[in-house]
């Protein structure tokens, strides 16, 4: 078993291991970046840290989303990069069953750039898992990789009680 943050895209369920996750919290915007790709909505800063934010609607071909109430940013780190994702929603934090994952079907791994590379099903629902160092490993140029604090503040997401 291990830990998940689950969030939305345009009604689809995604998850991502919760060891990646450093943050999740509120989204009402960024800082523009000109000449950012189009799928970097800005900066923002995280606890001292100014990281920038990949919109996923954007980075996989769906249709921008106005903010809402429900808007998130998931603060993630892979390999030394910090990278906020804004998703639609994010709420849920489950244990899920490794072993119950499911490669992803030829047609969602090739439409999705691999970047989905498995699927959970969970009940009657279906989780898409996100190869996070993947997203967050192509066009690495595009990203400036900021350094994790040294002082102890890049301390991981904590349950509540």
């Amino acid at each position: 078993m291990k830990l998940h943050v689950v969030f939305t895209l345009a009604g689809a369920e995604y998850a991502l291991p919760f060891d990646c996750v450093l943050q999740m919290e509120s989204y009402t915007g960024a800082t523009l970046v000109p000449g950012a790709p189009a799928y970097v909505d800005g900066i923002v800063t995280v606890r001292g840290l100014v990281v920038p934010v990949l919109d996923l609607r954007t980075r996989f071909g769906l249709p921008r989303m106005e903010l809402s109430l429900d808007a998130r940013i998931i603060v993630t780190e892979s390999a030394g990069r910090v990278v906020a994702l804004r998703v639609d929603s994010s709420r849920e934090v489950l244990k899920l069953d490794v072993d119950k994952h499911q490669p992803a079907p030829s047609i969602i791994s090739e439409r999705s750039s691999g970047l989905v590379n498995a699927v959970h099903p969970l009940g009657k629902r279906l989780l898409l898992l996100i190869d996070l160092p993947k997203l967050l490993g192509e066009n690495s140029h595009d990203l400036q990789p900021p350094a994790l604090p040294e002082d102890g503040s890049n301390t991981r997401l904590q349950l509540p009680g």
